[in-house]
């Protein structure tokens, strides 16, 4: 049975940090491409990050509002894929969800396997 768990989440004041995790287990990740989403209540699931290694060249996605200040990457021998949030904005608070595609992609359409979503939330 294929399962994703997400964990890192928690409250943190604006300029902070913190690392999201996102295990697998029932698949291999490096398969994959693994996209970050994120998604506050009454909105529509947003894009974040996406990564994705193909024939040892790894190509990663950032949304703008994110590049230059989260990082996505993977450590394939633990099968998990990371992400790296430095200078946290409030605007960054949401539930925070992971999921796989058979192609490195921004809509989250194209995603399948979504884990329950760990909760970051950014104080001002």
């Amino acid at each position: 049975q294929v399962q994703q768990a997400e964990s890192g989440g928690g409250l943190v004041q604006a300029g902070g940090s913190l690392r999201l995790s996102c295990a697998a287990s029932g698949r291999t990740f490096s398969s994959y491409a693994v996209g970050w989403f994120r998604q506050v209540p009454g909105k529509e699931r947003e894009f974040v990050a996406a990564i994705s290694s193909i024939f040892s060249t790894t190509t990663t996605y950032y949304a703008e509002p994110v590049k230059g200040r989260f990082t996505i990457s993977r450590d394939n021998s633990k099968n998990t894929v990371y992400l790296q949030m430095n200078s946290l904005k409030p605007e960054d608070t949401a539930s925070y969800s992971c999921a796989t595609s058979n192609r490195l992609t921004t809509n989250y359409r194209d995603y399948n396997y979504w884990g329950q979503g760990t909760q970051v939330t950014v104080s001002s």
